[in-house]
């Protein structure tokens, strides 16, 4: 329970006012559902005609008992079945008996109306925690991870916070309430009765916490199977072009079935478990009242009992009101494993440490004066043992165009991600304008730096708001100026409504070329002094990119540009050319410094002339 205290403590700070208006009208309602039960005792005196007692009249005074007080109800009680009959006050006391149970529903109303914004509230700030977290961690953390897992976090496990624990809440605040006042009203009424009750209490409990042992790690396993069902959703939605060309549709679907089998016998296994919360807690509360009624009975039966039959059908009706929140507490008990199995899932997102920190004396940079530096670089993955990049030497003068080349796997693209702190280097430095990166501000940094890559990336937005995407307060005049630059306009007004037409999830609804063209204009609207173009026209086809390499021409005259290049057509003007083989620069120089050295450039090159 620990970690669910935990977790209250930290999420119910805002609404510790809800809080307390809860325990008040739970209360509220335990007092009123106290009177209600005590009514029942004259009721049944009047109707079995077994109180011959004469009452006197006590003088009202400060610091009357409650004995006193139930004497003097009595006294005018019997003054008017005197006067007006009977019937007439059991009229009055049934109708009152109405009135305090509306009081006492009004407040059960209050006291679950007042959790449900608490509810609402710890699941969005949930859902916002571990949103902005997904977003301040570094891309490393999610080349580890599958997307479908992350989905089924924030989704399925956040439900099940919010219907596990945060659905208990109402019975810990309420149940606890309702068990002790009735207690203290059955010790009152009959402590010895009472006394002799509790000794089978912890019998009840025991046989309960038995059954939930296991919930917890079932529904842990559940919740995997979950993350393994989005997955497979992830990917079969991502690949769906390639299931339905390799026609592998009932390959897929068998392995769907695979996974989804797993998890309905395992949410089968949990459901179960659950469901027994129930049945056990009615059985065992039943068997406690027939103690309560073989041993209070005898007593009276023996005028052993200290009150009388109407009073113990008072205590049982009490006695058995208790039971009820004794079954929620049981539910609770089954329903926190299962909230506490998705919150440590979710706290593997919250927990997870930012290998990218800040200094803390970082200082800021705002433009970029004579270049960047790699010195005696080299990077491996996280919880991997190759070396993706070792050794880099490498200089980038401010103005300068430099073209980074090699096979796949060489380590071109993690190069260039080095530099706005996307990963840290293992060993070396690499530093703008002097300054080591790691001293720099990251926003100020990446701030310095624009992104063009090989598969654009967009969002189910319009196209203004995307070519505007990290721009404040963007113009329209702005944008449409960008977009000419990249050869985008022509296109974009052809659209049915130009600006604001929306593009579809990822850019679905524009072409690859557009597509491109789009990231360009946002990327020259941005207008940072380092652009990274990562293989910006290797998938496009010819016409498209003709008209994308117009514009990053324009875009690269006035920029320092790093190009990762496919094609070494693209790049034949560069400033000079950087050639990678397995994390290692092999060559560099111009085009035909390259071309003449007859080296790994020229293999390259040749291999695409063919």
């Amino acid at each position: 329970m620990r970690e669910f205290w935990k977790i209250v403590k930290k999420y119910m700070r805002p609404y510790t006012g809800y809080l307390c208006g809860s325990v008040a009208f739970n209360i509220l309602a335990a007092i009123f559902n106290i009177f209600s039960f005590s009514l029942l005792i004259p009721i049944l005196q009047i109707l079995f005609k077994v109180d011959t007692k004469t009452y006197e009249f006590i003088q009202w005074h400060s610091g009357m008992s409650f004995d006193e007080l139930i004497n003097n109800a009595y006294y005018y009680i019997s003054l008017i079945i005197a006067e007006h009959g009977a019937a007439r006050i059991l009229l009055f006391l049934c109708l009152t008996f109405c009135g305090i149970v509306a009081l006492k529903t009004a407040c059960y109303f209050g006291s679950a109306a007042i959790m449900v914004p608490i509810r609402t509230g710890i699941v969005k700030n949930m859902r916002m925690e571990i949103y902005r977290k997904i977003v301040s961690l570094p891309i490393g953390f999610f080349s580890q991870e599958r997307k479908g897992d992350i989905i089924a976090r924030f989704s399925g496990d956040v439900g099940e916070v919010e219907n596990s624990i945060t659905s208990t809440m109402e019975m810990l605040i309420k149940n606890p309430i309702l068990i002790a006042a009735y207690l203290g009203t059955l010790f009152y009424m009959n402590w010895k009765l009472t006394a002799f009750t509790l000794v089978f209490a912890p019998v009840m409990i025991l046989i309960m916490s038995a059954l939930g042992t296991k919930l917890k790690a079932d529904s842990a396993q559940a919740q995997s199977f979950w993350s393994d069902t989005m997955s497979q959703l992830e990917e079969t939605l991502g690949g769906l072009r390639v299931i339905k060309a390799f026609l592998a549709e009932k390959k897929m679907i068998a392995r769907f079935e695979t996974v989804n089998e797993n998890q309905r016998k395992k949410n089968t296994e949990v459901a179960v478990r659950q469901s027994s919360a129930h049945p056990v807690s009615e059985f065992l509360g039943s068997c406690l009242i027939a103690i309560v009624l073989w041993f209070g009975g005898a007593l009276i039966l023996n005028e052993n009992a200290g009150f009388d039959a109407p009073a113990f059908m008072s205590y049982l009706a009490i006695l058995y009101s208790i039971i009820q929140p004794v079954k929620d507490l049981s539910k609770a008990a089954y329903g926190i494993p299962k909230g506490l199995a998705s919150m440590e899932r979710i706290e593997q997102i919250l927990g997870a440490t930012d290998t990218i920190t800040e200094a803390e004396n970082a200082s800021g940079i705002q433009s970029l004066e004579r270049g960047i530096v790699f010195s005696k670089v080299s990077f491996r993955y996280e919880n991997g043992n190759k070396q993706v990049l070792q050794d880099i030497d490498l200089e980038i003068p401010k103005g300068r165009t430099i073209a980074i080349v090699g096979a796949s796997g060489a380590g071109k693209s993690t190069l260039v991600d080095l530099i706005p702190r996307f990963y840290d280097c293992c060993e070396g430095s690499i530093s703008i304008d002097g300054k080591d990166v790691r001293t720099l501000k990251t926003a100020d940094l990446r701030s310095l730096m624009g992104n063009v890559n090989q598969d654009p990336i967009l969002f189910n937005d319009t196209i203004f708001n995307n070519i505007a995407f990290g721009v404040e307060n963007a113009t329209r005049e702005q944008v449409e100026s960008a977009a000419r630059i990249a050869n985008a306009h022509e296109f974009i007004m052809e659209k049915e409504y130009g600006y604001d037409t929306n593009i579809g999830d990822r850019g679905c609804k524009l072409s690859g070329g557009q597509r491109q063209r789009i990231s360009i204009a946002r990327a020259i609207l941005k207008n940072p002094p380092v652009l990274i173009l990562d293989e910006a026209t290797a998938s496009l086809d010819t016409e498209s990119e003709r008209m994308v390499q117009e514009a990053l021409d324009r875009l690269m005259k006035s920029h320092t540009t790093i190009a990762i290049a496919h094609r070494l057509s693209t790049i034949k003007g560069a400033d000079e050319i950087i050639v990678m083989d397995e994390g290692r620069i092999v060559e560099r120089g111009r085009h035909d410094e390259l071309i003449a050295a007859n080296g790994y450039y020229k293999k390259l090159n040749d291999m695409q002339a063919l």
